[in-house]
């Protein structure tokens, strides 16, 4: 199953951690969504924005666990399409929380946020848009 990663998800070795092995991780792009960080992060469907991650295959049975974690439960799947720097379009499923759940701010995970999205090489209107929440 291909899933589309945006947060903290994002890091390979997170997921490992949890005992999930990610296979083909390639960064790309959402287009209809937003990021929004609250005290945790997600993303929320508005037109003319773009919002990027990483794509990657994932057991569909660790996702299932992974998604099953009290802090995590109330993020629901959503199919979207993924383009990725090379240009391919992949059907992925996205996991979010609904826009009336994201609350507070969490500066010390848009900060952790940050440097992997950084290290991703992100563009930087993007970069930016996750800097106004770590400061």
């Amino acid at each position: 199953m291909n899933v589309f990663f945006y947060g903290l998800f994002m890091d390979g070795e997170l997921l490992g951690s949890k005992g999930i092995v990610p296979r083909n991780p390639r960064p790309g792009y959402v287009d209809g969504f937003e990021l929004r960080i609250g005290e945790r992060a997600t993303l929320v469907r508005r037109a003319g924005r773009r919002a990027y991650g990483v794509v990657m295959d994932v057991a569909s049975d660790d996702v299932g666990t992974l998604y099953a974690e009290a802090s995590v439960a109330d993020y629901s799947p959503e199919p979207v399409i993924v383009e990725t720097k090379d240009g391919n379009r992949v059907d992925a499923c996205c996991y979010n929380l609904p826009p009336d759940r994201v609350s507070g701010a969490n500066r010390q995970y848009a900060q952790r946020l940050l440097a992997i999205a950084d290290e991703l090489a992100f563009p930087d209107s993007y970069l930016d848009e996750i800097r106004r929440v770590a400061r």
